[in-house]
């Protein structure tokens, strides 16, 4: 088990496109005199860390735990699989396999960002590309332990490289606290920051000096430190290197890449087994639809609820941007059917190989996130502008005169549909510690037998896990 949750992965890639296949090796069978050597090895070492990182959203794993877990999407296929029902009911167990994948992909991004930040000090190559790489692979640790802190709360803390199964077997890896492990995450964002240049970055899917204090910022507001969650997201928003598209539906659709609003972003390319499966998962099971070329069939797994439908104000622009009740039908008809639209790539011939980018932070998020942390100072004037930005966007009027309560509700309504299938709604709904209220009176609403325990507000530590390294103790209440 410890060998396999840090495997220190070494990548032997080029960084000339997406198509290149990964290499990967465990650390201890890499020899420092065969790689680690040079500036290409470090950058080739990189992708790789970024290429695990991909695996948390090329199979929907974030949605299946950021939305399906919510009142804003359901199974709509006959046939689910288990654990795709525990996440809709909210009765996850211990052997979810969406839940391990996670777990596993996570550490492994941690481990591979560990094993860049241990060696590169000891190669000589440009001081600027060096910082640079150090920066990257520091965000993308903290990126990674900021989802198992979420998720799990207490989890093993492991920055250090091993040379051989003996050191790993040695190592301690019991559960940390989670105050613990929040403290490595500001430490390395704080580090990345300082390292990663001011200037604009292009390529939305690298980590920017911008994208560190984005981050940051969420952290912040995770922790409740709102004082220090807006000043960093005010650096965000003061820098003037990102701006809101005028449409939101090109947010989620064909040729999203690298956008003005964009913050960090993971790109596909279909036709290549470099797809991903959103179309599918978003879309009705409905053999005889007609909306994908050659009438190909959805598989109704994460669509949206009556409930979220029914949210959108009227005027919503991002209702038909983001969700459809009708589908078409080969010969012309419609069928009512909901489903989602944001990410769908209509022009794929496979639904389960789709090339529409995936945003993982952009703009609108910073300045919902900076009303956020002003509304909860008491600065609720000051908080509305930033609200406003985003509703303006969508086509509706502006809110005045909102009490701090007030204000809180409508963020939380905001986030809801201008994020959806972006895997915020679990993560936003605990953070205010509103998951219970809201998710248990929409499942008493549909007069469904289940709800959220306070346990519940954690997910398990995967139990497979546990069986391999009984040092991890389980999460109370599973």
């Amino acid at each position: 088990m410890k060998k396999r949750i840090l495997a220190i992965l070494a990548v032997a890639a080029t960084l000339s496109s997406c198509q290149d296949f990964l290499n990967l090796k465990p650390a201890y069978q890499i020899s420092d005199q065969g790689f680690y050597q040079n500036q290409n090895d470090f950058e080739t070492a990189l992708v790789g860390v970024y290429s695990t990182t991909r695996g948390l959203y090329s199979s929907s794993t974030i949605q299946y735990v950021g939305d399906l877990t919510t009142d804003n999407a359901e199974i709509q296929w006959s046939s689910p699989s288990a654990d795709e029902m525990q996440l809709d009911q909210n009765g996850v167990t211990a052997t979810n396999a969406y839940v391990r994948s996670v777990w596993n992909t996570c550490l492994y991004t941690i481990s591979q960002s560990s094993n860049i930040l241990n060696r590169i000090d000891a190669v000589s190559f440009d001081p600027t590309v060096k910082n640079r790489i150090k920066g990257e692979a520091q965000f993308l640790r903290a990126f990674s332990y900021f989802y198992l802190v979420r998720m799990f709360g207490n989890v093993p803390i492991a920055t250090q490289t091993f040379t051989s199964p003996a050191q790993v077997a040695a190592a301690d890896l019991t559960l940390k606290p989670k105050e613990d492990v929040y403290k490595l995450i500001v430490s390395d964002l704080t580090s990345a920051e300082a390292l990663l240049p001011a200037t604009t970055v292009t390529d939305k899917t690298r980590a920017s000096q911008m994208t560190v204090k984005t981050l940051l910022g969420k952290v912040y507001l995770t922790q409740k430190s709102y004082d220090l969650a807006a000043t960093k997201l005010k650096e965000v928003i003061d820098a003037k290197q990102y701006s809101l598209v005028a449409d939101y539906k090109t947010l989620s659709t064909n040729g999203n890449t690298n956008l003005p609003e964009t913050i960090l972003e993971v790109a596909y390319l279909s036709g290549q087994t470099l797809g991903n499966n959103y179309s599918a998962l978003f879309t009705p099971a409905i053999t005889s639809m007609a909306i994908f070329p050659g009438n190909a069939q959805g598989a109704g797994r994460i669509v949206p609820t009556l409930d979220l439908l029914k949210a959108y104000e009227t005027g919503d622009a991002r209702k038909p941007a983001s969700v459809s009740d009708s589908v078409s039908l080969i010969g012309g008809k419609k069928s009512y059917s909901r489903y989602g639209l944001k990410f769908v790539d209509f022009k794929a011939v496979d639904p389960g190989d789709g090339s529409v980018s995936f945003t993982v932070l952009r703009f609108a998020d910073a300045l919902l996130m900076y009303a956020e942390a002003l509304n909860e100072q008491g600065k609720t004037a000051d908080a509305l502008p930033s609200l406003n930005q985003v509703r303006q966007r969508a086509k509706l009027s502006a809110l005045s005169g909102l009490s701090q309560a007030d204000l809180r509700l409508a963020l939380e309504q905001e986030r809801r549909v201008e994020f959806l299938y972006e895997g915020h709604r679990w993560f936003d709904l605990v953070r205010t510690g509103r998951a219970q209220t809201v998710l248990n009176a929409h499942y008493a609403s549909q007069k469904l037998n289940f709800s959220v325990q306070d346990f519940e507000l954690l997910f398990p530590i995967p139990q497979a896990e546990i069986d391999l390294n009984p040092t991890l103790k389980q999460n109370p209440g599973y």
